[in-house]
């Protein structure tokens, strides 16, 4: 039987944590129940805080725990769940399990983390060098902290040796069967699948992403070009127009965005024209031709060509998926 730990904190996302525990539970459990058969338990589970005491999850619920970091000093797998809270507040309070996640991972423990609970991970300098995704919407945030870390956003799962990754949201049950598969086997991983009637995909998760709300920067020149870019996005214009804009050379323009945002001027473009399209898209809008000249697009099948590399969905896909109930065609 293996051992896991889920590490539990004041903050913590609550059904991101007893969701997990209660798949890695439940393997060879319940599917073995609806058939009639003998159980065959795969996972001892223990809930593990820093210091044994139970902590309040973000929806105010007051979870008890197994036993304290100190307690648990090893371990096949540990589990790091979504942070609910501020994220500031919990790495600074939680500052003791950074040395503990280091310690279990240098005694052969696999380790896995879902959505903002790879801050943990990166905090601990686990992830430097290596390949991570968060939850899209505080990818910036990540980035920003964490530089030395090779953050991939737009994945729902990564992998980098015995590190493995998630997204936002319930991501963590795509998490979970795939480590189920990785300790257990395909047909188990298959079986708790079925029995929890959990459709298994491969989705990228840059097909729920959006443009970050806000920036981490303060580079008026740059926030200028965005402001410009927002406004403008269905204009045709070129890194050097953009640049003359703010007095730079293309050159330094370009450098200053790559530095600030972690992509150049044209590319953040891109993603302001694509993000147009989707919203257009779950609208309804089901005219290619005219979505694709109202965000700057001449060429339909370069346009289409270019939405799905972004979401990973052909627009008629994602619109079938997303448009809003009732929405109108045009």
């Amino acid at each position: 039987m293996f051992t896991v730990a889920v590490f539990a904190f004041d903050g913590v996302f609550a059904s991101a944590l007893t969701g997990v525990v209660d798949l890695l539970n439940l393997t060879g459990v319940t599917w073995n129940r609806i058939h009639g058969q003998p159980l065959n338990q795969q996972f001892k589970v223990h809930v593990v805080s820093r210091d044994g005491n139970p902590v309040r999850c973000t929806n105010g619920i007051r979870m008890a725990v197994d036993c304290s970091l100190e307690q648990m000093d090893q371990a096949d797998l540990v589990v790091v769940p979504t942070i609910g809270g501020k994220i500031e507040t919990v790495l600074a309070q939680e500052q003791d399990a950074l040395a503990w996640l280091r310690f279990l991972h240098q005694g052969g423990a696999d380790l896995a983390s879902n959505c903002t609970g790879a801050f943990l991970l990166a905090e601990a300098g686990l992830l430097d060098d290596k390949t991570a995704t968060t939850h899209w919407g505080f990818s910036q945030e990540f980035r920003h902290r964490y530089p030395q870390v090779n953050l991939n956003e737009r994945e729902l799962i990564t992998r980098d040796g015995n590190i493995f990754c998630a997204g936002g949201g319930t991501a963590w049950r795509d998490l979970t069967i795939l480590l189920v598969e990785r300790f257990c086997g395909a047909d188990l991983a298959r079986e708790l699948a079925r029995a929890f009637v959990i459709d298994v995909r491969n989705d990228l998760q840059s097909i729920y992403a959006g443009l970050p709300a806000h920036t981490y920067h303060q580079d008026d020149q740059v926030q200028a070009i965005q402001g410009w870019i927002h406004e403008h996005y269905k204009e045709n214009t070129s890194l050097g127009q953009l640049a003359e804009r703010v007095h730079l050379s293309p050159r330094q323009l370009q450098r200053r965005f790559t530095t600030t945002l972690g992509e150049p001027p044209l590319q953040y473009l891109q993603r302001v024209r694509i993000e147009a399209a989707r919203k257009m898209l779950e609208r309804g809008t089901n005219n290619l031709a005219k979505l694709s000249e109202q965000v700057g697009y001449q060429d339909v099948s370069s346009f289409s060509r270019l939405f799905k590399r972004h979401t990973g969905l052909s627009p008629s896909h994602y619109r079938q998926r997303f448009a809003r109930t009732g929405a109108l065609n045009d």
